[in-house]
C-alpha cells in the first residue's frame, strides 16, 4: 500500500482550501497539452460499474465559443430578471463568467446511452452516472490548480442548446461547461462569499447522526 505522510496531508489540504470557481482569468495560453493532460486525470476517477460515462469537448473553434458566449449572455439576462431590488444590483455586479478571456474552453458530457460497465450498480440509481461525471471533474480541478490553472464552472446555459453549438449525440447530458486558464489573481475564500452574495457555512450545518 501506498502511504500518505502528515505533510502530504496538509498540502492536501491546502489544495482544496486554495480551489477556486475562477471567473477572471489572464489571456496567456495554455502550454500544450495541458487540457488533455487534465482530462487524462480526470478519466481517472471512480465511476459507477466501471461505465467511464464522461465525454469531453475541447471548444477550439471561434464561431462555436461565440455561440456559446451569446447563450450565456441570454440565460444570464433571463437570470437576472429573477431577482429584484438591492438582490438584483448584486446579482448584476457579479462576475458569473469568464467566458471571453479564458484561453481555454471544455464541455463536460454523461453518455447515458452507453454500455460500458453493463449497468452494474445503477439499476436504482440511475443518476450516478451523472454523479460519475461530477466526480471526474473535481479530481480535474484539483489536478488544474495544483499546476496554477484555474476552472470556472459555467452553468449559466441552455444545455440543448450547447448540444447542438457542439454537434454531439443527443444522450449526451451536459454537466458542465467549464473555462479553463490562469487566474488574474488567487484567493482562499470564494469570489460570491467576498461579494457578499452569501456565506460558507461550518459542516456541523449540514451534518445529522441517526
Amino acid at each position: 500500500m501506498v502511504a500518505f505522510d502528515d505533510q502530504f496531508r496538509r498540502q492536501l489540504r491546502e489544495l482544496f482550501i486554495w480551489r477556486r470557481d475562477v471567473r477572471r482569468f489572464r489571456t496567456d495560453p495554455l502550454p500544450e497539452a495541458a487540457l488533455e493532460r487534465l482530462i487524462d486525470i480526470a478519466c481517472l476517477s471512480p465511476s459507477v460499474g466501471l461505465s467511464q460515462p464522461w465525454r469531453f469537448v475541447i471548444v477550439e473553434d471561434a464561431a462555436r465559443r461565440s455561440d456559446v458566449i451569446d447563450d450565456f449572455k441570454a440565460c444570464n439576462a433571463d437570470a437576472l430578471a429573477c431577482y429584484s431590488g438591492e438582490r438584483a444590483a448584486r446579482y448584476a455586479a457579479l462576475k458569473l463568467s469568464g467566458l471571453e478571456d479564458a484561453p481555454g474552453h471544455l464541455a463536460v458530457f454523461a453518455e447515458k446511452a452507453s454500455d460500458i460497465g453493463h449497468g452494474l450498480g445503477r439499476a436504482t440509481m440511475p443518476e450516478t452516472i451523472e454523479y460519475s461525471v461530477v466526480a471526474a471533474i473535481c479530481a480535474m480541478w484539483l489536478a488544474a490548480r495544483a499546476e496554477g490553472i484555474g476552472i470556472g464552472w459555467v452553468s449559466i446555459l441552455t444545455p440543448a442548446r450547447i448540444r447542438e453549438i457542439l454537434d454531439v449525440p443527443e444522450s449526451w447530458r451536459l454537466i458542465g461547461y467549464f473555462c479553463v486558464g490562469y487566474p488574474q489573481a488567487e484567493f482562499d475564500r470564494p469570489e460570491l462569499e467576498r461579494a457578499d452574495w452569501d456565506y460558507r457555512r461550518a459542516p456541523s450545518e449540514f451534518t445529522i447522526r441517526r
